[in-house]
């Protein structure tokens, strides 16, 4: 089976989170797609990457995968289990390891590509996890995929702070668990 790996703060997952593994499946470019909530970002502290808790943004990622797709989608926490903070190629290895029956095929954005140089073993992810490069507002489009809608995290945390609505921007039972704080 083709599993695709969409990692992430999730710190909230957002409307434009659910849209691109929606389009994974229907899309047939996977059959399943893994959630993987970062359990501590490479970057935290820096580039706006401090985090909400682990738990917090699992519970998070398990309401929209409900929303999503219950049978295809799913929130692996992997990550709570390897070494932090956890690099991509790790936690790509382990899921590996321990579900060697899968194919495995890493989802990154293409705001993230200019990036990749500081990843750890970016040339042995494309290698062994080919990514699937999705397109994302404001970004060079991508071949054979589509532009995402430009939300973010940062833009519904500002939102919550400032006590402005952000059911717009978050599946629905997200919204509820957002509302319960």
């Amino acid at each position: 089976m083709v599993v695709a790996v969409y990692g992430g703060s999730f710190n909230p997952p957002h409307v434009a989170h659910a849209m691109v593994a929606g389009w994974l499946l229907w899309t047939r470019r996977a059959e399943q797609v893994w959630l993987v909530p970062v359990f501590q970002h490479a970057f935290e502290g820096r580039q706006d990457k401090t985090l909400a808790p682990y738990e917090r943004r699992v519970r998070w990622c398990e309401a929209m995968a409900e929303d999503i797709d219950r049978i295809h989608v799913s929130v692996s926490r992997i990550e709570a289990n390897l070494t932090t903070p956890s690099f991509t190629i790790d936690t790509l290895r382990a899921l590996r390891a321990r579900n060697p029956e899968n194919t495995f095929r890493l989802v990154v954005g293409a705001d993230v590509l200019p990036q990749t140089p500081q990843w750890k073993a970016w040339d042995d992810i494309v290698r062994e996890f080919p990514p699937i490069v999705v397109g994302r507002a404001n970004h060079p489009p991508v071949a054979d995929s589509i532009q995402f809608p430009d939300v973010s995290s940062t833009e519904i945390r500002r939102r919550l702070q400032a006590r402005e609505p952000v059911a717009h921007l978050v599946t629905a039972r997200v919204s509820a668990l957002l509302a319960e704080r």
